[in-house]
């Protein structure tokens, strides 16, 4: 059976829901936005993809991420120390003529930015806070509420989320992350994926790390 790369490779377009709302985004190979969902100012890698409903602003989010419905990557802030806290003071332009948004407010949410590794699942719900960063292969359970940095190959839940057990011992950990494979060719990638189905982990790793094609 002909087994050619035109055969092998879907088309590598980024696959956006009509619902989708999407403002000053950058998509990779093969990202894929689900229905309603909502993104500001955000770069997806290659493979990543949001489920519906979700929504994320000022964030970078590598590649091969799975981010479930209903989940929000970088919930704002709100000028707590002013006199009101409501989108009256930093949005006027909403409600008066003549007032515009206050660009000094906007420009300490941009700066709060939220990264996220390769390989990431965030849960179905789950929030993420501004100025996060999300390792490699870390997971974050439903309804989670991040506050704090997420190791590598972490996975935590709750609210506030907190680690419950590494997804690999360390050795392996460092051993993934050396193999890069987020960065393969898609026609590699392709080769891996049934081991990927098959073999444990360190018998992968064993077979890989040594596959110079």
């Amino acid at each position: 059976m002909d087994r050619s790369e035109d055969l092998v490779l879907k088309a590598p377009e980024p696959r956006i829901h009509p619902t989708a709302e999407l403002k000053a985004c950058k998509l990779g190979r093969y990202a894929s936005i689900g229905e309603r969902v909502v993104l500001r100012e955000v770069s997806v890698g290659d493979f990543s993809y949001f489920e519906r409903h979700a929504e994320a602003i000022y964030t970078s989010i590598g590649k091969f991420c799975s981010i479930a419905a209903n989940s929000r990557i970088n919930a704002l802030e709100h000028p707590i120390e002013r006199l009101t806290q409501h989108k009256v003071s930093y949005r006027p332009n909403e409600y008066f003529r003549w007032l515009g948004v206050d660009a000094a407010f906007r420009e300490r949410r941009r700066a709060n930015a939220v990264t996220i590794g390769h390989d990431v699942w965030v849960g179905h719900g789950a929030v993420i806070m501004p100025g996060i960063t999300v390792g490699n292969g870390a997971v974050i359970g439903a309804n989670a509420v991040v506050t704090q940095d997420v190791p590598s190959y972490m996975i935590v839940a709750g609210v506030p989320a907190k680690p419950l057990r590494r997804r690999f011992p360390p050795a392996v950990a460092a051993r993934i992350e050396a193999l890069a494979w987020w960065d393969w060719p898609v026609e590699k990638l392709a080769r891996a994926v049934p081991d990927i189905q098959a073999m444990p982990i360190e018998a992968f790793l064993d077979r890989w790390e040594n596959d110079a094609a």
